[in-house]
């Protein structure tokens, strides 16, 4: 099972399953908005790889329960693209890229952006059940990086050097798409089960320190510039009386 199942910012959480980047034609797909308190309409929404954008109320799909919630069965390639949630006004949720193979084998990995120190495993998936005694190999930007029978690549405290290309190889068989791995430290996935929020913590910090500096900043120059000009209200009598004497010493 893959660790995360969601991709979630401060407002709203995109829920997939299953959630991989990679699924076989003709695969079921259960995409959700996982709505934050407020009373905003999230839609789920793609771009196909033609470039055209579309909403789940267009009707994507054999089935259909609501704009926040779509179930796309027997999925094609045509349906390959990037998924996300969005507002009315506009705000969206981080986004999902899916790729629908018709390959005999897929590589499950993270659809999205996952945070900088979580665990991934990825998955090497062929359409008929595999035998232990197969062998698979892993590939990161076309390097053999692992092969076992286990048919999964597991890596642990993820780190930006763990970004790239991946793909998987059945040996004497076919081999899956490449897959981007995304690495980023200010992204927040959500753990396999219910989320229980989708504003971490280090969100709110950077949202109050994004709104307050510049606040700090106008008190901080305020307090600079009324201190000058105190001190250049005590310097004023002391010049004006020395020029005073330097004149009376002229004359």
């Amino acid at each position: 099972m893959m660790q995360l199942t969601s991709l979630c910012l401060t407002l709203v959480c995109l829920h997939l399953s299953p959630y991989s980047s990679q699924l076989f034609r003709y695969s079921t797909i259960n995409i959700s908005c996982g709505k934050d308190s407020s009373a905003t309409v999230w839609k789920v929404k793609r771009r196909t790889l033609g470039g055209s954008v579309t909403s789940c109320s267009s009707g994507w799909g054999s089935s259909l329960s609501s704009s926040s919630t779509c179930v796309i069965g027997h999925t094609y390639p045509s349906d390959s693209g990037l998924y996300w949630c969005e507002s009315d006004d506009g705000r969206q949720s981080l986004m999902a890229n899916i790729t629908i193979s018709d390959k005999s084998v897929v590589l499950e990995s993270p659809p999205g952006p996952v945070p900088e120190g979580s665990n991934v495993t990825l998955r090497c998936r062929t359409r008929t059940a595999s035998s232990s005694e197969r062998l698979f190999s892993f590939y990161k930007d076309g390097h053999l990086i692992s092969s076992s029978s286990t048919a999964e690549l597991s890596i642990y405290n993820v780190s930006t050097s763990d970004q790239g290309l991946y793909r998987c190889h059945l040996h004497q068989g076919d081999q899956s798409l490449h897959s981007l791995l995304q690495v980023q430290s200010h992204v927040f996935a959500s753990p396999e089960g219910p989320a229980s929020s989708c504003a971490p913590p280090a969100f709110t910090i950077i949202r109050h320190l994004l709104v307050g500096s510049p606040f700090l900043l106008s008190t901080i120059f305020m307090t600079l510039v009324h201190r000058n000009r105190n001190q250049a209200a005590r310097n004023l009598p002391e010049r004006t009386l020395s020029d005073d004497v330097i004149m009376e010493v002229v004359s």
